[in-house]
């Protein structure tokens, strides 16, 4: 069933610029052999940079050079999103410029466990016996081949730096075949430290013209292997001083490209800005850090990654408090929460989000053990395979329910879907002996029209009360409903159906629109509900509590206990369940909210998922939530 699932997976792309959260540098820094290491800095504006592990290696230069030294690290994300390769110059300048003739590729998935493999040219390749060193590798993706090239300088007896190329394997341990020249200038000199950047189909190509000025110029091409390349006359650099080691990086939800430099002879490094690749002016910003690179690369980095690196290598304090939100990756809404005895981990399912028209049509669930970092893992139902034979899409707003049935833990997934026969949005549900799935729909919906003649059939929820251990199922919109379930859990009590849309208010305060979520705590059923539209700014979430599963709701007072906040970007925040901690008090809140960059343009379809605190005063009512970015 998940075969037919996977194409589905395909549509969302591998990391959304949305979810960068920070930058890391990769650098070395300096001409000793205790210098040439690799080390690793990170920033959250792009201009501010802290270096980790209090700027020592973060690996060791003995264990993946065969010189015992390495310089010019280029760091690459893959085009899967996950993998990152990286280069370096297998180097001891101690021993001389015309020293060295390998380099090392690196591999990792986690940017904190790194495999690597030496490439010796002299050894890899026969004659090569006038070589005199190899240089400052980086890697980039080729489209039109479809690989990865890794490309470097290289200069023979008598003649000049000229950037070669290769096509790393698929393990990125070593080349597929010879070398073979990128790149020489029309004028036949040196060049050296190339950095190939992709825009808009043209790769542009910043050069270091060794010898020969000494300043960093671009060349052009729409085809990397073509030959074909348009030589732009000018320096790009914006100093009178020798620089070297281009390194360009794209400012996160931004247009602004920064170029950035080594002045090696003055110890510092120059920021540059350009929206076009081809006009720069140093940068307005200050430029700060607490370290002095050499020829270094920075690359976006994720609010995972970042956590995983100063997990690893501990926080600097200059950096401050670490992005909380979002916690998902990619486009979700809807987000239901479930912490499972069974397997004592944390859970969440949400609707796909990022299609037009609200179009997702398979749900996806990640997992956790501390609420700080989630793992995907996959697609646990979709509607447009023959996993669900009644619906054809439009998968909103699912939540779950763990029971303990004959011994044995199972699991009851609630959604709501487009049946193929028509007549509005309806609600399934499937089953699984795991919170990840398989999951088996029970082959028709449960609940297909409403109790007051209008309004959709959507945004369930599921609630076992504590107290008798029976357990319901709420849904609406535009109206509120709910009903016990029977034992099977997957059919209602008609007897027990409900109407219990809270009283009062407007949409533009705390009437209730749909998402209704129950909890229980020290003798209150507590519910809570979305107001305004979806794609509304204002969209924010209401409660109110009842002395029993079926209400009355008595609407609290004040009743908003979570709404925007423009000043932090925070817009939309609603549609939420909640999560108390086992054996605890504490207690959670798992919302989305709306991607502050489509604010304007298709805000309902573009949400992501967050977590916050949610607190209790001791009369029992809910303070408001600060919801955090």
């Amino acid at each position: 069933m998940l075969v037919t699932a996977l194409p589905a997976l395909s549509q969302q792309k591998p990391v959304e610029e949305k979810d960068y959260a920070a930058y890391l540098f990769t650098y070395f820094t300096g001409n000793h052999i205790s210098e040439e290491a690799v080390r690793f800095a990170v920033s959250t504006d792009g201009y501010t940079y802290w270096a980790l592990n209090n700027n020592e290696p973060v690996m060791d230069s003995n264990v993946i050079s065969s010189t015992g030294g390495v310089r010019d690290p280029h760091i690459l994300r893959c085009e899967d999103g996950k993998t990152f390769y990286m280069v370096v110059t297998d180097m001891v300048s101690d021993n001389g410029w015309d020293s060295n003739r390998a380099l090392v590729l690196l591999k990792s998935t986690d940017l904190v466990n790194w495999s690597h493999s030496v490439v010796n040219m002299q050894k890899r390749y026969k004659g090569q016996e006038k070589l005199r060193r190899v240089w400052a590798p980086q890697t980039v993706f080729d489209p039109g081949a479809g690989k990865y090239m890794v490309y470097w300088s290289m200069q023979y007896t008598g003649g000049a730096d000229v950037i070669y190329y290769a096509y790393a394997n698929e393990s990125f341990t070593d080349f597929e075949d010879v070398p073979k020249v990128l790149f020489l200038p029309q004028n036949r000199t040196s060049c050296i430290d190339g950095e190939i950047v992709l825009k808009d189909g043209i790769f542009h190509l910043f050069y270091k013209t060794e010898g020969n000025g000494n300043g960093i110029k671009v060349a052009t091409t729409s085809s990397l292997t073509s030959g074909q390349w348009t030589e732009e006359p000018d320096y790009k650099q914006q100093t009178k001083d020798a620089v070297e080691g281009a390194g360009v990086f794209k400012l996160i939800g931004q247009d602004t490209y920064i170029l950035m430099y080594d002045v090696y002879m003055r110890g510092k490094y120059q920021f540059t800005e350009t929206t076009d690749l081809t006009n720069f002016k140093v940068t307005d910003k200050e430029v700060k850090m607490n370290f002095h690179p050499r020829h270094g690369t920075v690359i976006p980095i994720t609010r995972d990654e970042l956590l995983r690196v100063t997990d690893k290598w501990g926080k600097p304090k200059e950096l401050g408090e670490l992005p909380n939100n979002p916690v998902l990756p990619g486009f979700h809404a809807d987000p239901e929460v479930l912490y499972a005895q069974k397997t004592k981990k944390y859970y969440i399912y949400s609707t796909t989000d990022g299609q037009p028209g609200w179009g997702g049509w398979y749900f996806t669930v990640f997992s956790s053990d501390d609420l700080r970092t989630w793992k995907d893992e996959g697609i646990m139902l979709d509607l447009k395979s023959e996993q669900v034979p009644w619906a054809n899409g439009n998968a909103w707003a699912p939540c779950i329910e763990e029971k303990l049935i004959k011994g044995a833990y199972k699991y009851f997934f609630y959604y709501s879907g487009n049946p193929e026969a028509g007549g509005g949005k309806q609600i399934g549900v499937a089953m699984s002996d795991s919170p990840t799935g398989p999951f088996k729909d029970l082959g028709y919906p449960i609940i297909t029209e409403s109790p007051t003649g209008k309004g959709q059939q959507i945004d369930v929820d599921v609630f076992t009360d504590p107290v008798s251990g029976k357990s319901y199922l709420y849904w609406g919109n535009g109206y509120m409903a709910g009903a016990e379930l029977n034992k099977d859990m997957v059919s209602i009590k008609k007897k027990t159906l409900t109407v219990m849309t809270p009283q009062g208010g407007t949409l533009r305060d705390y009437a209730f629109r749909e998402a209704p979520y129950v909890f229980y705590r020290n003798g209150l059923y507590y519910f809570t509900w979305s107001v305004d539209d979806t794609g509304s700014p204002n969209y924010h979430v209401a409660y109110g509590t009842s002395k029993s599963p079926l209400g009355p709701i008595e609407v609290a007072d004040p009743s908003v206990i979570l709404i925007q906040n423009p000043e932090k970007e925070i817009y939309g925040p609603a549609h939420n369940s909640i999560l108390q901690v086992p054996g605890t008090d504490e207690w959670y809140i798992v919302y989305h909210r709306i991607n502050k960059n489509y604010l304007k343009n298709g805000p309902g379809v573009h949400r992501e998922v967050c977590i916050d605190r949610l607190e209790f005063n001791e009369d029992g009512s809910i303070k408001p939530v600060v919801p955090t970015r």
